[in-house]
């Protein structure tokens, strides 16, 4: 038997059928976890912005426009609660780009890789450690509008059309933004060796 769709679980609630809104609640607690935990690095916070995304689906069913897909609405409202948390503790965000692409493996391209597609890097060996701190150190320095699009995009492989919905822009932004973001985080990992002091000559 065929899994009823997201809107239809989404109408039967909004009929006065409380198990499409606990089917809603299983199918999507895991992948919003996930999601905002990317942003937010925190176990508790990733929890209680799940619970509030599902509070505000609960206050705003009777809201949702039915020509568009549920899922992306959802979605966007995790991001906000994600930013609202941000926001509180007035800290930058962590974005773990030197992860790999999929978030639920431990092989395939990183975003280091991805990046240096778009432009060579120096063939200097790093360990784990130091490479972590590079990245890091740029991430930490990021606009916090090119983080969001590169999670959405590589992590979670939303396609434009949908992130253009989520963060409420033009489709050509969603393809201007990621591309910016890979160059500027390209660009800023390329120089943290060009900016690396030459060690000193024997004798001197």
């Amino acid at each position: 038997m065929k899994a009823p769709t997201d809107e239809k679980l989404l109408r039967n609630y909004l009929a006065g059928d409380d198990t499409g809104f606990e089917l809603l609640v299983r199918r999507y607690s895991q992948d919003l976890f996930q999601f905002v935990w990317r942003f937010t690095r925190s176990q508790a916070a990733a929890e209680d912005a799940v619970q509030e995304t599902f509070l505000q689906v609960h206050s705003s069913a009777s809201q949702f426009d039915f020509k568009r897909s549920f899922k992306p609405w959802l979605f966007t409202i995790a991001a906000n609660k994600a930013r609202d948390y941000l926001r509180t503790r007035k800290r930058k965000r962590e974005v773990p780009i030197e992860a790999y692409v999929d978030p639920d493996g431990d092989t395939g391209p990183s975003f280091v890789e991805l990046i240096s597609a778009e432009s060579p890097l120096p063939h200097e060996p790093l360990s784990v450690d130091e490479n972590r701190k590079r990245v890091r150190t740029i991430i930490e320095t990021m606009p916090d509008k090119l983080c969001e699009i590169l999670i959405m995009a590589y992590y979670y492989r939303f396609p434009y059309k949908e992130i253009a919905g989520m963060l409420d822009i033009p489709l050509g932004t969603v393809k201007s933004r990621l591309h910016a973001a890979v160059a500027d985080f390209g660009r800023s990992y390329q120089a943290t060796f060009e900016e690396k002091p030459n060690p000193p000559q024997p004798g001197a």
